[in-house]
């Protein structure tokens, strides 16, 4: 009988936990902000153009971060596409977990 109240009991926590919209998978988010790296953040070397900083520390062993309403995000890349948006102002979607985003799509935003 402890067993069964026991399973009852799981499974009632479980079930609340769903119907309040925890969710066993992270939904894609998407920010606005620039493709830069964890060497310069937010601000970049004087005299260099944002895209040719970004590569030139990423070469020398920074990484890639985003930077959105002055927060500097992780960026995790399985797919290989941020290098291509160096230094760019992106529309970049994925999934957070921390300060770490793990990208599943970039595009540059619609000229004004």
């Amino acid at each position: 009988m402890k067993h069964f109240t026991l399973l009852v009991a799981w499974a009632f926590i479980t079930l609340i936990t769903l119907i309040t919209g925890t969710s066993l998978f992270a939904q894609a988010q998407t920010w606005a902000g620039s493709i830069n790296d964890s060497t310069c953040g937010a601000r970049h070397m004087i005299g260099m153009a944002a895209r040719e900083c970004t590569e030139a520390c990423v070469k020398q062993g920074g990484s890639y971060v985003l930077v959105s309403q002055r927060k500097v995000y992780k960026l995790e890349d399985p797919e290989k596409v941020v290098a291509a948006h160096a230094g760019h102002t992106v529309n970049l979607s994925g999934q957070i977990k921390g300060d770490t985003i793990t990208v599943t799509k970039i595009e540059m935003p619609p000229r004004k």
